[in-house]
C-alpha cells in the first residue's frame, strides 16, 4: 500500500518479538477532509492495529504513515481550547518555579504546535524556541513571536540549534513524544540538547488509562506509541537519561508527565517512579493479556451500541456527530456507523463544508445543531465532552440528546442538566 510501511521491530528496544494485542478495523487518514468535487474519489484504508513488544513491554502501532503526508495541513491547534491553554500555562509556571529558572533561561519545545506552551514560558521571562514539522502551524507561531523551526527534530537540526543558542535548561515534548517513528533518533536528539544541569519534560497519554477507560479515540496514526513507565525507564537509560519524577494527570482522558535528567544529574529521583513501576507490575500492564482485555470490552461495547443505533434508525431518528476530531475515523470505522451519521458539526475553518474521507459525512457549522435538531448527537471530540454539553444546553432543552460512548454508553438529555 502506498504512503505506509509496516515496521517489524520494537520502536524502543529493537526486538522482533511483537504480538498483536488490539486488532482493529482499517481507517482512512485522519485530518484529511475532502471537498465536494472529491466525493467520488477512491480513498485507501490503513491498518491501525496495536502491538506489544514481548521483550520491553512497549505498546505501539507498527503501521506508519509517511510523515510528510501525516503532518501536511495538520488542523490541531493547542491554542484552540481554553482547557489546553490553561494546562500548558500551568506547566510552564510550575516548571519555572520548581526548578528556579533564571530570567532568559533557554527553553525548547519539541512538537511545539502553535507555541502555546512556549508562550507560557516566554511570559515568565524565558528565551524560547519551538521545533515542529507542520509548516503552516510553525508559520503561525513565528507570526505570534514564538521563534519556531519548521523541521523534524534530528541530530543535524540539534547541532544547528546548539551552535546558535547553546543547550537548553528545559526541553519539553508535550503530546508529541508518542508521534515519532524513529524514537531512537528523537531521544538521541533530545538528550543532546539538554544541558548537563537541565531536564527533559514530556507528557503522553498513559497506557494504563487507555486500557482502563477504553480510550479508543486516542488510537490514531499520529499516536505511534502508547507509553507506560516500565519500558520508558529502560529506553531513557539507553541515552544516558534517567526518569526522576512521573505524575498522572487527567488531561486527554489520562496522561503522565515525566521528568528526566542526565544520569547522575542534580535532582533526586522521586519515589513516584518506583511507585508507578510497582503499579504497572501489580496490575500486569507489562503483559499482553492485560492489553488484550481492551478488545474484549470494545467488542462487547460495539455490539451494545450497534443494537441501540439500529433501533434509533428504525424509528427514523436523525443522528449527528459533534466534533470533526482526529479520533472520529477510528470511532466511526470500528463501530461501522458511517452510513448512520447524517452530518457532523464543527466550527474549524479547515473542516466546515468539507466531508470525511471514505464515509463522506458533511461537516456543518455548530449552529446547525439547533437548526436541524437531530434526536441523538454522538460526541466524537471526546476530550471536550464537558465543554460541549455546557455550551449546548438549548439543544438538550429542545429535546436533543448527547451520546457518550466511552468507557460505557451514556445518553445525556435535558433532565441531566444541573438545576
Amino acid at each position: 500500500m502506498k504512503n505506509i510501511y509496516h515496521r517489524t521491530e520494537c520502536r524502543l528496544c529493537g526486538s522482533k518479538k511483537l504480538k498483536k494485542t488490539i486488532p482493529l478495523e482499517k481507517i482512512p487518514l485522519t485530518e484529511k477532509y475532502i471537498t465536494e468535487d472529491q466525493l467520488n474519489s477512491t480513498y485507501d484504508l490503513y491498518p491501525i492495529d496495536v502491538y506489544m513488544c514481548l521483550d520491553c513491554s512497549h505498546v505501539q502501532i507498527l503501521d506508519c504513515i509517511d510523515a510528510d503526508i501525516l503532518w501536511d495541513d495538520f488542523t490541531f491547534r493547542s491554542g484552540q481550547a481554553k482547557i489546553i491553554i490553561d494546562h500548558l500555562n500551568d506547566v510552564a509556571q510550575k516548571t519555572c518555579k520548581k526548578y528556579k529558572l533564571r530570567i532568559n533561561s533557554f527553553v525548547i519545545d519539541v512538537g511545539s504546535n502553535d507555541g502555546t506552551l512556549l508562550k507560557g514560558y516566554k511570559d515568565q521571562g524565558m528565551k524560547v524556541l519551538g521545533v515542529d514539522p507542520a509548516k503552516e502551524i510553525a508559520s503561525e507561531a513565528n507570526k505570534a513571536n514564538i521563534p519556531t523551526i519548521s523541521e523534524f527534530l534530528t541530530e543535524t537540526t540539534v547541532d544547528k540549534i546548539i551552535k546558535k543558542h547553546g543547550k537548553a535548561l528545559i526541553v519539553n515534548c508535550f503530546n508529541a513524544f508518542a508521534h515519532a517513528d524513529d524514537m531512537n533518533e528523537l531521544m538521541a536528539s533530545i538528550s543532546k540538547m539538554v544541558d548537563s544541569n537541565g531536564i527533559f519534560i514530556f507528557e503522553v497519554s498513559y497506557l494504563v488509562d487507555i486500557i482502563d477507560n477504553l480510550l479508543l479515540g486516542t488510537i490514531i496514526h499520529e499516536h505511534l506509541c502508547h507509553h507506560s513507565v516500565i519500558p520508558l525507564v529502560k529506553f531513557l537509560k539507553k541515552f544516558g537519561m534517567e526518569l526522576i519524577d512521573v505524575e498522572r494527570v487527567p488531561y486527554q482522558g489520562g496522561s503522565i508527565i515525566g521528568i528526566s535528567q542526565h544520569i547522575g544529574g542534580p535532582f533526586p529521583v522521586n519515589q513516584s517512579v518506583n511507585k508507578m513501576i510497582d503499579y504497572e507490575k501489580k496490575y500486569k500492564f507489562n503483559l499482553p493479556g492485560t492489553i488484550e482485555t481492551f478488545s474484549i470490552r470494545l467488542n462487547k461495547l460495539i455490539k451494545e451500541f450497534s443494537k441501540l443505533i439500529s433501533e434509533w434508525k428504525s424509528k427514523g431518528e436523525i443522528i449527528a456527530g459533534y466534533g470533526a476530531a482526529r479520533s472520529g475515523p477510528t470511532l466511526i470505522s470500528q463501530f461501522k456507523i458511517g452510513d448512520k451519521i447524517s452530518f457532523i458539526v464543527d466550527d474549524h475553518p479547515q473542516k466546515v463544508n468539507r466531508y470525511t474521507p471514505g464515509d463522506n459525512i458533511k461537516i456543518l457549522p455548530t449552529k446547525e445543531l439547533l437548526l436541524r435538531m437531530p434526536k441523538y448527537t454522538l460526541i466524537f471530540a471526546w476530550v471536550h465532552t464537558e465543554t460541549i454539553i455546557k455550551n449546548n444546553h438549548e439543544y438538550l432543552i429542545n429535546g436533543g440528546n448527547f451520546v457518550i460512548i466511552f468507557p460505557k454508553i451514556k445518553i445525556i438529555s435535558a433532565k441531566d442538566l444541573v438545576k
